[in-house]
Protein backbone atom coordinates (compact mmCIF):
# COMPACT_ATOMS: atom_id res chain seq x y z
CA UNK A 1 0.00 0.00 0.00
CA UNK A 2 1.38 3.40 -0.98
CA UNK A 3 1.87 6.24 1.50
CA UNK A 4 0.52 8.40 -1.33
CA UNK A 5 -3.16 8.01 -0.50
CA UNK A 6 -4.88 10.67 -2.64
CA UNK A 7 -3.96 11.90 -6.13
CA UNK A 8 -5.56 14.49 -8.39
CA UNK A 9 -5.42 13.84 -12.13
CA UNK A 10 -6.06 16.83 -14.36
CA UNK A 11 -7.30 15.72 -17.78
CA UNK A 12 -9.59 12.89 -18.85
CA UNK A 13 -7.92 11.77 -22.07
CA UNK A 14 -6.12 8.48 -22.65
CA UNK A 15 -3.17 9.27 -20.39
CA UNK A 16 -5.27 10.63 -17.55
CA UNK A 17 -7.72 7.73 -17.63
CA UNK A 18 -4.95 5.14 -17.76
CA UNK A 19 -3.28 6.85 -14.81
CA UNK A 20 -6.57 6.75 -12.89
CA UNK A 21 -6.95 3.02 -13.62
CA UNK A 22 -3.35 2.21 -12.72
CA UNK A 23 -3.42 4.18 -9.47
CA UNK A 24 -6.76 2.75 -8.38
CA UNK A 25 -5.40 -0.76 -8.95
CA UNK A 26 -2.66 0.17 -6.46
CA UNK A 27 -5.28 1.23 -3.92
CA UNK A 28 -4.64 4.96 -4.30
CA UNK A 29 -7.63 7.30 -4.09
CA UNK A 30 -8.08 9.29 -7.32
CA UNK A 31 -9.99 12.44 -8.20
CA UNK A 32 -10.04 13.23 -11.93
CA UNK A 33 -11.18 16.55 -13.37
CA UNK A 34 -11.84 17.15 -17.06
CA UNK A 35 -12.45 20.62 -18.46
CA UNK A 36 -14.95 19.39 -21.06
CA UNK A 37 -18.49 19.37 -19.75
CA UNK A 38 -19.39 16.79 -22.40
CA UNK A 39 -16.85 13.98 -22.27
CA UNK A 40 -16.49 13.52 -26.00
CA UNK A 41 -13.44 12.31 -27.88
CA UNK A 42 -11.73 13.83 -30.89
CA UNK A 43 -10.51 11.83 -33.84
CA UNK A 44 -11.24 8.66 -35.75
CA UNK A 45 -9.18 5.70 -34.62
CA UNK A 46 -5.96 4.81 -32.93
CA UNK A 47 -3.21 2.25 -33.50
CA UNK A 48 -2.00 0.40 -30.43
CA UNK A 49 1.33 -1.17 -31.27
CA UNK A 50 2.86 -4.15 -29.50
CA UNK A 51 4.33 -2.23 -26.57
CA UNK A 52 0.98 -0.52 -25.96
CA UNK A 53 -0.90 -3.82 -26.15
CA UNK A 54 1.52 -5.15 -23.51
CA UNK A 55 0.86 -2.25 -21.14
CA UNK A 56 -2.91 -2.26 -21.68
CA UNK A 57 -2.91 -5.94 -20.74
CA UNK A 58 -0.92 -5.07 -17.60
CA UNK A 59 -3.49 -2.38 -16.81
CA UNK A 60 -6.20 -5.04 -17.01
CA UNK A 61 -8.27 -3.33 -19.70
CA UNK A 62 -7.27 -5.04 -22.95
CA UNK A 63 -9.74 -7.92 -22.65
CA UNK A 64 -12.57 -5.41 -22.26
CA UNK A 65 -12.18 -3.96 -25.73
CA UNK A 66 -10.67 -6.63 -27.96
CA UNK A 67 -14.16 -7.52 -29.17
CA UNK A 68 -14.65 -3.89 -30.25
CA UNK A 69 -11.25 -3.66 -31.94
CA UNK A 70 -9.36 -5.22 -34.84
CA UNK A 71 -6.37 -7.34 -33.90
CA UNK A 72 -3.50 -7.68 -36.36
CA UNK A 73 0.11 -8.73 -36.34
CA UNK A 74 1.99 -7.15 -39.24
CA UNK A 75 2.93 -3.75 -40.61
CA UNK A 76 3.16 -3.50 -44.39
CA UNK A 77 5.07 -0.73 -46.12
CA UNK A 78 4.25 0.01 -49.77
CA UNK A 79 5.38 2.47 -52.40
CA UNK A 80 3.01 5.16 -53.63
CA UNK A 81 1.59 2.90 -56.32
CA UNK A 82 0.71 0.20 -53.83
CA UNK A 83 3.61 -2.15 -54.52
CA UNK A 84 4.78 -4.03 -51.43
CA UNK A 85 8.22 -3.06 -50.15
CA UNK A 86 8.42 -4.91 -46.84
CA UNK A 87 6.21 -6.71 -44.36
CA UNK A 88 7.35 -6.28 -40.76
CA UNK A 89 6.07 -9.05 -38.47
CA UNK A 90 4.70 -7.98 -35.13
CA UNK A 91 5.77 -9.20 -31.73
CA UNK A 92 3.18 -10.51 -29.29
CA UNK A 93 4.67 -8.74 -26.30
CA UNK A 94 1.60 -9.21 -24.09
CA UNK A 95 1.79 -12.97 -24.52
CA UNK A 96 0.80 -15.50 -27.19
CA UNK A 97 -2.90 -15.17 -26.36
CA UNK A 98 -2.89 -11.49 -27.36
CA UNK A 99 -2.30 -9.88 -30.76
CA UNK A 100 0.79 -7.89 -31.63
CA UNK A 101 -1.22 -4.78 -32.57
CA UNK A 102 -4.74 -3.43 -32.23
CA UNK A 103 -6.70 -0.86 -34.19
CA UNK A 104 -9.66 0.63 -32.32
CA UNK A 105 -11.97 3.61 -32.64
CA UNK A 106 -11.18 6.38 -30.18
CA UNK A 107 -14.80 6.34 -29.00
CA UNK A 108 -14.70 2.62 -28.18
CA UNK A 109 -11.40 3.04 -26.35
CA UNK A 110 -12.70 6.03 -24.39
CA UNK A 111 -15.81 4.13 -23.33
CA UNK A 112 -13.75 1.25 -21.95
CA UNK A 113 -11.19 3.46 -20.19
CA UNK A 114 -13.71 5.86 -18.66
CA UNK A 115 -16.02 3.04 -17.62
CA UNK A 116 -13.16 1.11 -16.02
CA UNK A 117 -11.82 4.14 -14.14
CA UNK A 118 -15.26 4.90 -12.69
CA UNK A 119 -15.93 1.24 -11.89
CA UNK A 120 -12.64 1.10 -9.96
CA UNK A 121 -13.73 4.07 -7.86
CA UNK A 122 -12.11 7.12 -9.45
CA UNK A 123 -14.13 10.25 -8.67
CA UNK A 124 -14.70 12.06 -11.97
CA UNK A 125 -15.90 15.65 -12.32
CA UNK A 126 -16.55 17.21 -15.70
CA UNK A 127 -16.60 20.85 -16.74
CA UNK A 128 -13.94 22.01 -14.27
CA UNK A 129 -10.18 22.22 -14.01
CA UNK A 130 -7.58 23.67 -11.65
CA UNK A 131 -7.67 27.37 -10.86
CA UNK A 132 -4.71 27.55 -8.44
CA UNK A 133 -2.15 25.24 -6.83
CA UNK A 134 -0.27 25.82 -3.57
CA UNK A 135 2.30 23.30 -2.40
CA UNK A 136 3.88 22.62 0.96
CA UNK A 137 6.08 19.80 2.22
CA UNK A 138 3.18 17.42 2.75
CA UNK A 139 0.69 18.13 -0.01
CA UNK A 140 -0.91 20.37 -2.60
CA UNK A 141 -3.91 22.62 -1.94
CA UNK A 142 -6.02 22.97 -5.07
CA UNK A 143 -8.74 25.47 -5.87
CA UNK A 144 -10.91 24.45 -8.81
CA UNK A 145 -12.62 26.67 -11.36
CA UNK A 146 -16.02 26.00 -9.79
CA UNK A 147 -14.79 27.39 -6.45
CA UNK A 148 -14.41 24.02 -4.73
CA UNK A 149 -11.09 22.93 -3.30
CA UNK A 150 -9.19 19.85 -2.20
CA UNK A 151 -5.89 18.66 -0.80
CA UNK A 152 -3.75 15.98 -2.46
CA UNK A 153 -0.38 14.35 -1.97
CA UNK A 154 0.28 14.43 -5.71
CA UNK A 155 -1.18 16.30 -8.69
CA UNK A 156 -0.76 14.74 -12.15
CA UNK A 157 -1.10 17.06 -15.13
CA UNK A 158 -2.44 14.95 -18.01
CA UNK A 159 -4.12 17.90 -19.69
CA UNK A 160 -2.61 17.68 -23.14
CA UNK A 161 -0.50 19.76 -25.47
CA UNK A 162 -2.01 23.04 -24.19
CA UNK A 163 -1.53 21.96 -20.56
CA UNK A 164 -2.54 24.53 -17.97
CA UNK A 165 -0.59 22.60 -15.33
CA UNK A 166 2.58 22.84 -17.43
CA UNK A 167 2.15 26.60 -17.51
CA UNK A 168 1.79 26.67 -13.72
CA UNK A 169 5.08 24.77 -13.34
CA UNK A 170 7.21 26.26 -16.10
CA UNK A 171 5.51 29.48 -17.24
CA UNK A 172 5.91 30.00 -20.99
CA UNK A 173 9.24 28.13 -21.21
CA UNK A 174 7.55 25.29 -23.09
CA UNK A 175 4.86 26.20 -25.59
CA UNK A 176 3.47 24.12 -28.48
CA UNK A 177 5.19 24.57 -31.85
CA UNK A 178 3.51 23.98 -35.23
CA UNK A 179 5.71 21.59 -37.20
CA UNK A 180 4.58 22.66 -40.67
CA UNK A 181 2.43 19.57 -41.20
CA UNK A 182 -1.11 18.42 -40.59
CA UNK A 183 -2.77 15.02 -40.57
CA UNK A 184 -5.99 14.07 -42.37
CA UNK A 185 -8.19 11.11 -41.41
CA UNK A 186 -11.31 9.54 -42.91
CA UNK A 187 -13.31 6.36 -42.23
CA UNK A 188 -14.17 3.71 -44.82
CA UNK A 189 -15.68 0.23 -44.80
CA UNK A 190 -12.76 -2.12 -44.28
CA UNK A 191 -11.31 -3.51 -47.51
CA UNK A 192 -10.61 -7.28 -47.29
CA UNK A 193 -6.90 -6.70 -47.99
CA UNK A 194 -6.49 -4.38 -44.99
CA UNK A 195 -5.91 -6.97 -42.30
CA UNK A 196 -2.75 -5.16 -41.19
CA UNK A 197 -1.44 -1.61 -40.94
CA UNK A 198 -0.67 -0.59 -44.52
CA UNK A 199 1.66 2.40 -44.96
CA UNK A 200 2.21 4.00 -48.38
CA UNK A 201 5.32 6.17 -48.49
CA UNK A 202 7.31 8.10 -51.05
CA UNK A 203 8.83 11.49 -51.77
CA UNK A 204 5.56 12.82 -53.22
CA UNK A 205 3.24 11.91 -50.41
CA UNK A 206 2.20 9.35 -47.84
CA UNK A 207 -0.90 7.67 -46.51
CA UNK A 208 -1.91 4.71 -44.42
CA UNK A 209 -4.87 2.40 -43.94
CA UNK A 210 -5.64 1.07 -40.47
CA UNK A 211 -8.23 -1.64 -39.65
CA UNK A 212 -10.49 -0.72 -36.72
CA UNK A 213 -13.15 -3.44 -36.84
CA UNK A 214 -14.35 -6.17 -39.17
CA UNK A 215 -16.34 -3.57 -41.11
CA UNK A 216 -14.32 -0.40 -40.50
CA UNK A 217 -10.93 1.10 -41.32
CA UNK A 218 -9.55 4.59 -41.59
CA UNK A 219 -7.18 6.37 -43.92
CA UNK A 220 -4.61 8.87 -42.71
CA UNK A 221 -2.29 11.14 -44.61
CA UNK A 222 0.12 13.87 -43.55
CA UNK A 223 0.74 16.99 -45.61
CA UNK A 224 2.89 20.12 -45.61
CA UNK A 225 0.70 23.10 -44.63
CA UNK A 226 2.95 26.19 -44.57
CA UNK A 227 1.73 28.90 -42.23
CA UNK A 228 -0.82 26.64 -40.52
CA UNK A 229 -3.75 27.85 -42.63
CA UNK A 230 -7.37 27.70 -41.52
CA UNK A 231 -9.70 25.95 -43.96
CA UNK A 232 -13.45 26.31 -44.37
CA UNK A 233 -15.03 23.11 -43.01
CA UNK A 234 -16.87 22.46 -46.27
CA UNK A 235 -13.54 22.39 -48.15
CA UNK A 236 -11.99 19.53 -46.23
CA UNK A 237 -13.05 16.59 -48.41
CA UNK A 238 -11.77 18.28 -51.57
CA UNK A 239 -8.54 19.26 -49.86
CA UNK A 240 -7.93 15.77 -48.52
CA UNK A 241 -8.44 14.30 -51.99
CA UNK A 242 -5.91 16.80 -53.32
CA UNK A 243 -3.33 15.88 -50.67
CA UNK A 244 -3.30 12.22 -51.77
CA UNK A 245 -3.55 12.79 -55.53
CA UNK A 246 -0.11 11.28 -56.19
CA UNK A 247 -0.91 8.02 -54.42
CA UNK A 248 -2.19 5.03 -56.34
CA UNK A 249 -3.13 1.49 -55.39
CA UNK A 250 -5.99 1.07 -52.94
CA UNK A 251 -5.54 4.62 -51.62
CA UNK A 252 -6.06 5.95 -55.13
CA UNK A 253 -9.16 3.81 -55.56
CA UNK A 254 -10.61 5.15 -52.33
CA UNK A 255 -9.75 8.79 -53.00
CA UNK A 256 -12.96 9.70 -54.81
CA UNK A 257 -15.02 8.24 -51.96
CA UNK A 258 -13.82 11.08 -49.71
CA UNK A 259 -16.92 13.22 -50.22
CA UNK A 260 -18.26 14.19 -46.77
CA UNK A 261 -16.30 17.12 -45.37
CA UNK A 262 -18.06 16.65 -42.05
CA UNK A 263 -16.34 13.28 -41.67
CA UNK A 264 -12.83 14.54 -42.43
CA UNK A 265 -10.73 14.93 -39.28
CA UNK A 266 -8.05 17.54 -39.95
CA UNK A 267 -5.46 18.34 -37.30
CA UNK A 268 -2.38 20.57 -37.51
CA UNK A 269 0.62 18.98 -35.81
CA UNK A 270 1.93 20.74 -32.73
CA UNK A 271 4.75 19.46 -30.57
CA UNK A 272 6.28 20.25 -27.21
CA UNK A 273 8.93 18.50 -25.12
CA UNK A 274 9.78 19.43 -21.54
CA UNK A 275 13.55 19.01 -21.61
CA UNK A 276 14.02 18.83 -17.83
CA UNK A 277 12.32 16.86 -15.04
CA UNK A 278 8.57 16.84 -15.57
CA UNK A 279 7.81 17.52 -11.93
CA UNK A 280 8.28 20.22 -9.37
CA UNK A 281 7.61 19.17 -5.80
CA UNK A 282 4.33 17.27 -5.78
CA UNK A 283 3.11 18.21 -9.25
CA UNK A 284 3.99 16.01 -12.24
CA UNK A 285 3.28 16.12 -15.98
CA UNK A 286 2.61 13.03 -18.09
CA UNK A 287 1.61 12.35 -21.69
CA UNK A 288 1.17 15.19 -24.15
CA UNK A 289 1.52 17.75 -21.35
CA UNK A 290 5.19 16.73 -21.15
CA UNK A 291 6.00 15.28 -24.58
CA UNK A 292 3.45 15.87 -27.33
CA UNK A 293 4.80 14.69 -30.68
CA UNK A 294 3.65 13.90 -34.22
CA UNK A 295 1.84 10.70 -35.27
CA UNK A 296 4.57 9.51 -37.66
CA UNK A 297 5.62 6.59 -35.45
CA UNK A 298 2.15 5.96 -34.01
CA UNK A 299 3.42 6.17 -30.43
CA UNK A 300 2.03 9.41 -28.97
CA UNK A 301 -0.77 7.83 -26.95
CA UNK A 302 1.42 4.83 -26.26
CA UNK A 303 3.97 6.94 -24.45
CA UNK A 304 1.21 8.44 -22.28
CA UNK A 305 -0.08 4.96 -21.43
CA UNK A 306 3.42 3.84 -20.48
CA UNK A 307 3.82 6.97 -18.34
CA UNK A 308 0.67 6.04 -16.44
CA UNK A 309 1.75 2.49 -15.71
CA UNK A 310 5.31 3.42 -14.68
CA UNK A 311 4.00 6.15 -12.37
CA UNK A 312 1.72 3.69 -10.61
CA UNK A 313 4.60 1.26 -10.09
CA UNK A 314 7.03 3.86 -8.79
CA UNK A 315 4.54 5.45 -6.39
CA UNK A 316 4.26 2.19 -4.45
CA UNK A 317 8.03 1.62 -4.36
CA UNK A 318 10.41 2.75 -1.65
CA UNK A 319 12.02 6.10 -0.95
CA UNK A 320 10.84 9.67 -0.71
CA UNK A 321 8.35 11.04 -3.23
CA UNK A 322 11.17 12.98 -4.86
CA UNK A 323 13.19 9.78 -5.25
CA UNK A 324 10.20 7.94 -6.71
CA UNK A 325 9.54 10.67 -9.24
CA UNK A 326 13.23 10.75 -10.15
CA UNK A 327 13.04 7.01 -10.87
CA UNK A 328 9.93 7.65 -12.97
CA UNK A 329 11.93 10.18 -14.98
CA UNK A 330 14.84 7.78 -15.39
CA UNK A 331 12.49 5.21 -16.91
CA UNK A 332 10.58 7.64 -19.14
CA UNK A 333 12.70 10.60 -20.27
CA UNK A 334 15.05 9.09 -22.86
CA UNK A 335 12.42 6.71 -24.23
CA UNK A 336 9.93 9.53 -24.80
CA UNK A 337 12.66 11.81 -26.20
CA UNK A 338 13.59 9.10 -28.72
CA UNK A 339 9.99 8.79 -29.92
CA UNK A 340 9.46 12.55 -29.99
CA UNK A 341 12.66 13.35 -31.85
CA UNK A 342 12.32 10.62 -34.46
CA UNK A 343 8.64 11.31 -35.08
CA UNK A 344 9.48 14.95 -35.79
CA UNK A 345 12.44 13.89 -37.95
CA UNK A 346 10.17 11.73 -40.12
CA UNK A 347 7.89 14.70 -40.72
CA UNK A 348 10.79 16.99 -41.58
CA UNK A 349 12.08 14.47 -44.13
CA UNK A 350 8.59 14.26 -45.65
CA UNK A 351 8.39 18.03 -46.04
CA UNK A 352 11.84 17.99 -47.68
CA UNK A 353 10.68 15.31 -50.17
CA UNK A 354 13.75 13.33 -49.17
CA UNK A 355 13.68 10.15 -51.26
CA UNK A 356 16.79 8.86 -49.46
CA UNK A 357 15.17 8.87 -46.02
CA UNK A 358 15.08 5.32 -44.62
CA UNK A 359 11.53 5.15 -43.29
CA UNK A 360 11.63 1.36 -43.18
CA UNK A 361 14.81 1.40 -41.11
CA UNK A 362 13.33 3.95 -38.71
CA UNK A 363 10.15 1.90 -38.30
CA UNK A 364 12.13 -1.26 -37.54
CA UNK A 365 14.36 0.60 -35.07
CA UNK A 366 11.33 2.09 -33.32
CA UNK A 367 9.65 -1.31 -33.01
CA UNK A 368 12.82 -2.79 -31.54
CA UNK A 369 13.24 0.10 -29.09
CA UNK A 370 9.65 0.06 -27.88
CA UNK A 371 9.71 -3.73 -27.47
CA UNK A 372 12.25 -3.23 -24.68
CA UNK A 373 10.79 -3.42 -21.15
CA UNK A 374 9.79 -0.16 -19.54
Amino acid sequence: MSDISKVLIVGGGIGGLCAAIALRRQGISVDLVEIKSEWTVYGVGIIQQSNVVREMARLGVLDHYLDAAYAFDDVGIYDLQGNARVRIPGQRLAGPEYPANVGISRLALHQVLSGTAIELGAEVRLGITVETLEQDADGVDVVFTDGSHGRYELVVGADGVYSKIRGMLFGDTYTPRFTGQAVWRYNFPRHPSIDHLASYTGAEGNAGLVPLADNLMYMFSTSHEPGNPWYEPEQLAELMRDRIKHIGGLVGELREQITDSGQVVYKPMEVVFVDEPWFKGRVLLIGDAAHATTPHLGQGAGMAIEDALVLSLELVSGGSLDERLERFMARRFERCKYISGNSILAGEREMAHDASFDRIGLTKAMLARTAEPI
